[in-house]
């Protein structure tokens, strides 16, 4: 199957992971922090940390929109559904996220609210417009990749007059929590890593292009390599990485140019210009206050602002005291330095957002790596 194929196979792999610990210098250490939710996936399932050599380290970053999703903001599409009869539509993975006083949307749903999943944001236009007498909310979620969809469905609402269609609006840009995890004192604070480059998004680059890289390479002087989300893309970007790392160069590089270009899909940024616009800041679980990292609806749709049309009040609300989420979203801590991990917090009773979405490093783990965490004991004779 052309490009999936071409991009699992074990003897290129077994190849690249020889490069790669050829060109790495034994003196010295690599850590690469992997942005996107989808390469901790791939990293996971295929096992790629176990063909690289000691001296370097893969760091799960923050780039699973449900993992950053704060609390605050789920407990405002509750209050909706639950105490204004509002219908709220969704993916999937956002149902399941802990809310405050052991709620979730689903949890919310089983009392009586109506929360329903759905598979795009046209399913809640869609929904809206076949029942006019209902009121319907898109809690939307997501990085670049899912905003234009968004920006769609909200203009398509205004110029066919739905009314009784708005949005929650979550959606959060990657460039700004980049930048954030490398010079916020409010990260340094609860505890940072020291970062050699990073493995920039394959799906959010399609989008937004290589060049919004551009600045913090140069500025904090970190290489990027946009990488696909085969194993054989993301070990082609370590490879990559680790030779900038070597030459010492700070530069963006794109592995994925069979889908990505330095400008982006210019139609699809047009899009969500004329919808949306900065917030001056936005709350990411894990990063704390993150500003202009996220969107919000401009005036002139302020008719499809579930924000501005129901009065909402963000309220901020601090994670479970025993989750080590929020370390693990900044790559303080992995997985298994969670007490909970696979103990009490499973796939099936996630207590934090990381082990909701298969994208997240504490599911990711569950599913592929955990395993691997239990010392091998030779059997006796």
């Amino acid at each position: 199957m052309k490009y999936v194929d071409e991009f699992r196979d074990g003897e290129v792999a077994r190849g690249l992971a020889a490069a790669i610990a050829q060109e790495a210098h034994p003196q010295r250490n690599y850590s690469f922090m992997e942005f996107c939710g989808g390469h901790t996936h791939a990293i996971s399932r295929y096992g790629v940390t176990d063909l690289l050599p000691p001296n370097v380290r893969m760091i799960h970053g923050p780039g699973c929109p449900v993992c950053v999703l704060p609390i605050g903001r789920i407990d405002l599409a509750i209050q909706l559904a639950l105490d204004r009869g509002v219908t709220i539509c969704t993916y999937g993975d956002c149902l399941r996220v802990p809310a405050s006083e052991s709620l979730s949307l689903l949890k919310a749903k089983a009392r009586g609210a109506d929360i329903r999943m759905i598979y795009s944001a046209a399913d809640a236009l869609a929904l809206a417009r076949a029942e006019p007498q209902r009121e319907v909310v898109f809690f939307a979620i997501g990085f670049e990749t899912t905003t234009p969809p968004t920006a769609l469905v909200i203009r398509q609402a205004k110029a066919e007059g739905i009314g009784n269609f708005s949005v929650l609006c979550n959606h959060v840009l990657t460039p700004a929590a980049i930048s954030n995890i490398l010079e916020s004192p409010e990260v340094r604070q609860y505890g940072t890593v020291p970062l050699d480059g990073f493995v920039g998004p394959a799906h959010v680059s399609t989008v937004i292009g290589s060049q919004p890289y551009e600045f913090f390479a140069e500025e904090y002087r970190k290489p990027v390599v946009i990488a696909g989300f085969e194993p054989l893309d993301v070990m082609q970007a370590i490879r990559m990485l680790v030779r900038q790392v070597n030459e010492g160069r700070a530069e963006v590089e794109n592995e994925f140019t069979r889908a990505v270009t330095r400008e982006g899909n210019l139609k699809a940024q047009r899009l969500v210009g004329d919808v949306f616009e900065l917030r001056r800041s936005f709350e990411w679980r894990g990063l704390g206050e993150v500003p202009y990292s996220a969107l919000c609806i401009r005036r002139e749709f302020a008719a499809h602002d579930a924000e501005a049309k129901f009065a909402l009040e963000y309220r901020s609300v601090p994670d479970n005291k025993a989750c080590e989420c929020g370390a693990i979203l900044r790559g303080v801590k992995k997985p298994q330095d969670c007490k909970l991990f696979a103990t009490v917090c499973t796939p099936e009773n996630p207590m934090g957002s990381c082990m909701v979405s298969s994208e997240g490093a504490c599911a990711a783990h569950f599913t592929y790596g955990r395993f691997r965490d239990i010392p091998l004991v030779a059997a006796e004779g």
